[in-house]
């Protein structure tokens, strides 16, 4: 990952410092006969019948003397953690290892002396380089190392919060004297490559007036992933509430839950988690003045590894379906709980005006459908006036129902007289019709 400077007297060195990893030793299986006999002494023709009736009458099962699996086999140890293959040992990271986007980058570098003279005045620079930016970590121009003797070295670490994929360079200059007073300045780069360690996928559907948003998290890495927080943070118009199962724990256990949060576990290689968000419109009587606005928010994502090494993400700004804002909206405030067929009823309307201007004069129309299960009673066109802006307009209608049992009222539009626009008809309403 370096470049070596022949000439020069002074070398930088550079480790990369993380969590250690646990050493893990594939643990030794056996079955429990190879402590007695070994596996040849059954070809003994005079011996072998004489075993296999000790080795039945050892065993624990009725058929393990025919089980060529290893399901019951032992192990040398008397500890059952042995089975998990840790041994109590710590191993430090042997390689540079994959670096993460969210994660925090922090290295020990160490500047050496190998001529046989001291160096004077080190001006010592260490910077991160993306394909986007140049991110300055140390910079010692204003208070230089004054003297670094022969063989010596000196040492000091800097820290990097990730928040580019891509090729990145840790650069480290120094400016020095030499035993001859010359002045020289070395250059050394260290590359590596910013991977994602979480693939994010969302969905938004929307179900009536609800819309709802899943996201789908990945596990890119080789280690298993403890989420400590995977919070959806919406725009000012939206609110969200995160979907759960219904937890069935004892009641004792809901106040210990509450102060430790146990994290969800995404496991290594490609694990899944999905997380289901309601989102709603925090004031739905106020028209959103953004245009075709659908912007819907961010997830905020915060992580731990296996030794609790932390990473954080911020996805970008999560779209919605387009939203096509309404100039007027047109719904149904009371329908009768009772309709009885050929009897005249009323359903109370209301027309409301989203936009900044005056609309109107309109006229209600019922459309002319195949069903005629329900009519209008009387005139079939009824006049409204101007609604002003941001104004509501309650009316009624007066209908009969030609038909019994589950009807639909359909076909409800309201048409602007003055620009001879139509609106968008009334959604269907679902209706009751008793005989008599």
């Amino acid at each position: 990952m370096s470049s070596t400077q022949s000439l020069h007297s002074l070398a930088f060195r550079v480790m990369r410092l993380c969590r250690p990893t646990f050493h893990i030793e594939t643990p030794l299986r056996f079955d429990l006969s190879d402590l007695i006999v070994g596996e040849d002494l059954l070809d003994d023709p005079s011996a072998a019948p004489h075993i296999r009736r000790l080795l039945q009458s050892q065993s624990t099962t009725t058929d393990s003397s025919t089980d060529l699996t290893y399901s019951n086999r032992f192990l040398l140890r008397d500890d059952p953690s042995d089975a998990m293959g840790l041994s109590g040992m710590l191993v430090l990271p042997q390689a540079f290892g994959a670096i993460y986007l969210g994660e925090t980058f922090c290295s020990y570098i160490s500047i050496n002396n190998s001529s046989s003279f001291e160096v004077r005045d080190i001006i010592i620079k260490a910077e991160i380089q993306t394909e986007r930016q140049r991110i300055l970590l140390l910079d010692t121009t204003k208070t230089p190392v004054e003297t670094i003797r022969a063989g010596g070295r000196y040492d000091f670490i800097v820290e990097h919060d990730v928040k580019e994929l891509g090729a990145h360079t840790l650069v480290c200059t120094a400016q020095y004297s030499d035993g001859d007073a010359e002045r020289k300045y070395l250059p050394q780069y260290f590359k590596f490559i910013v991977s994602n360690p979480l693939s994010v996928r969302t969905k938004v559907r929307v179900v009536k007036e609800t819309t709802y948003l899943e996201a789908c998290l990945e596990n890119n890495t080789k280690s298993n992933l403890y989420m400590d927080q995977v919070e959806f943070e919406p725009t000012l118009q939206w609110g969200a509430t995160l979907l759960k199962a219904d937890d069935h724990h004892s009641e004792k256990g809901v106040l210990t839950r509450e102060i430790f949060k146990e994290p969800v576990l995404i496991k290594s290689g490609g694990g899944i988690h999905n997380y289901l968000y309601q989102l709603k419109s925090l004031d739905e009587s106020t028209p959103t003045k953004i245009e075709g606005s659908n912007v819907l928010g961010k997830l905020q994502i915060t992580w731990r590894t296996n030794l609790g090494e932390p990473g954080r993400l911020q996805t970008q700004q999560i779209l919605g379906n387009p939203i096509a804002h309404k100039e007027i909206e047109l719904k149904a405030v009371k329908v009768p709980p009772v309709i009885i067929l050929e009897k005249p009823f009323t359903v109370w309307l209301s027309v409301t005006n989203l936009s900044e201007k005056n609309v109107g004069p309109f006229e209600v129309v019922l459309s002319l459908t195949d069903n005629h299960a329900v009519m209008v009673n009387g005139v079939k066109r009824m006049a409204l006036p101007q609604v002003e802006a941001y104004k509501s307009l309650d009316f009624q209608l007066n209908l009969i129902a030609m038909e019994h049992g589950m009807q639909k009222i359909s076909g409800i539009t309201l048409f602007n007289t003055n620009h001879n626009k139509t609106y968008d008809p009334l959604p269907d309403i679902e209706i009751f019709v008793d005989a008599y």
